[in-house]
């Protein structure tokens, strides 16, 4: 009998500091299905000079590309779009979460919202976990 071991699937989440909690939340639901999470920019305050900055830069680029799929929890910043479009140029599934309606709007919206590797998910945390509960598992 052939036992087949796989590797939990990693995972980034970006979103801005004013979902800080929603991000930890969300990153605590993953974990305790198994799977990793690539950086936690949460336990970062925010940088006070140019070379902390780009400290966690690097740190959150990399984080994204080691990632299997991307979750931005909306509204976000500048540079969760940043780390969508690197996700976009590495092919990376990208759960883009929405509380609203708001990302369907074309005084809102983004044409990269909608690409083929973004899956939007619109309602409650838990929408969005169980969508990618039952495709990334």
């Amino acid at each position: 009998m052939n036992i087949i071991f796989s590797t939990p699937k990693k995972f980034y989440i970006a979103s801005s500091f004013q979902n800080i909690e929603d991000v930890r939340y969300v990153k605590d639901q993953l974990i305790a299905k198994g799977f990793q999470h690539t950086y936690d920019w949460t336990q970062n305050s925010r940088a006070a000079n140019l070379e902390e900055l780009q400290r966690i830069g690097n740190a959150e680029k990399e984080a994204v590309q080691h990632a299997d799929f991307l979750i931005i929890l909306l509204p976000a910043g500048k540079g969760s779009h940043i780390e969508f479009g690197l996700a976009l140029a590495n092919d990376i599934t990208i759960y883009l979460y929405s509380p609203n309606e708001d990302v369907y709007d074309m005084n809102f919206t983004s044409t990269f919202y909608h690409l083929d590797n973004v899956r939007i998910i619109v309602g409650t945390h838990q929408q969005l976990l169980e969508n990618i509960f039952i495709n990334e598992q």
